[in-house]
């Protein structure tokens, strides 16, 4: 395992050169991937997508590869790169998608030679169901707009005894900020430029999904939230929350259509040799993003300072030895040598 210190040495030395790169836009119109050309692009908040075109596997499924890259956002604003972020939530999601795929399903092929850390992702192009759904097992605290305890503040202030949520009525005088809630709790969210939490119903009435298909896509993430937990209590963790994503393949089957149970996707939090949750500073301690959406002092369009993106990365490359129990290994290679080799290692594998 990377020590601190080593860590610290390991950002400091190739943090900057490990985000330098082109677009993928770029990289095929400089014919350094002309194998994409015709293919249609989609930049995310986090990772772009390309599909269409040449992108069909032999056997008539199409394809969609997917970009990691080390832009964070928090409050929906791009904050700035992090060094080997991208790398970090490829293996945290490569090691978790074991763990869960016989529950979840997964779109994602397998490519052999293709390592854990590789930021170019093969699957399935599926048709999205357009909702994120949103397991919590605690109420943490959270300054995101769709969050319980956000909707817990404003009942608390209204003097409210029973508020709704995603569904579910609960007892405002029974919750403590970061506490464990009742039940493992569902609560959906719609996938609008704003995300509003919302119930089965909603997504039903509105025609985002059917019922069997929110139910299917409930039961999984309910199960793999088992999963993934008992797995996690054996590391001195807690798995405190997350959201998945889900889509229809070829087959008519739901099945997971993007990370799984990453420090992006979720909250982790470490527990004492008693199962306690240990606390710093009266907050728990936190493998997540959650760290870095506390240095955002203007949630408009402040960008982290070098420092900060430095010390986010150690945290990003700690939580991860602590989630996998293995040492993180860097692909040092130059970001445009790392897509090149992978994408034409998937092209040659799947078409």
């Amino acid at each position: 395992m990377l020590g601190i210190q080593e860590i610290q040495e390991l950002v400091a030395e190739h943090g900057s050169a490990v985000n330098e790169g082109r677009s993928i836009q770029q990289l095929i119109d400089d014919g350094e991937i002309s194998r994409l050309e015709g293919c249609t692009i989609l930049n995310g908040k986090v990772s772009d997508s390309v599909f269409g075109g040449p992108l069909i596997h032999r056997d008539g499924r199409p394809i969609r590869l997917m970009f990691r890259n080390n832009r964070i956002s928090t409050h929906d604003v791009n904050r700035g790169a992090i060094p080997f972020k991208d790398q970090v939530l490829a293996v945290n999601h490569d090691h978790m998608l074991r763990l869960v795929k016989d529950v979840m399903g997964s779109s994602q092929f397998e490519v052999r030679g293709l390592a854990p850390s590789s930021t170019v992702i093969p699957a399935e192009n599926l048709t999205l169901v357009m909702l994120e759904n949103v397991v919590r097992f605690y109420m943490a605290e959270s300054s995101t707009s769709t969050s319980l305890y956000q909707h817990w503040l404003i009942a608390k202030e209204a003097g409210t005894k029973i508020m709704q949520y995603a569904g579910h009525d609960l007892e405002v005088g029974r919750l403590e900020p970061n506490g464990r809630l009742p039940y493992l709790m569902d609560t959906p969210s719609t996938k609008d430029k704003i995300d509003r939490t919302v119930d089965a119903d909603y997504l039903v009435t509105e025609g985002v999904c059917t019922a069997p298909q929110y139910a299917a896509i409930r039961n999984s993430s309910l199960m793999a939230f088992g999963i993934v937990s008992r797995y996690l209590s054996e590391r001195g963790m807690v798995l405190v929350d997350t959201k998945t994503e889900h889509g229809i393949n070829s087959a008519g089957a739901i099945v997971a259509a993007d990370e799984l149970y990453t420090m992006d996707s979720s909250r982790f939090w470490r527990l004492d040799d008693q199962g306690e949750v240990v606390a710093r500073d009266g907050k728990p301690v936190s493998f997540s993003k959650e760290f870095a959406r506390g240095m955002v002092k203007d949630q408009n369009d402040q960008q982290f300072s070098e420092e900060q993106a430095n010390e986010i990365a150690v945290r990003y490359i700690e939580g991860l030895q602590h989630i996998t129990g293995v040492a993180f290994v860097p692909d040092l290679r130059p970001r445009d040598q790392r897509i090149v080799e992978s994408v034409n290692l998937i092209l040659d594998s799947l078409i």
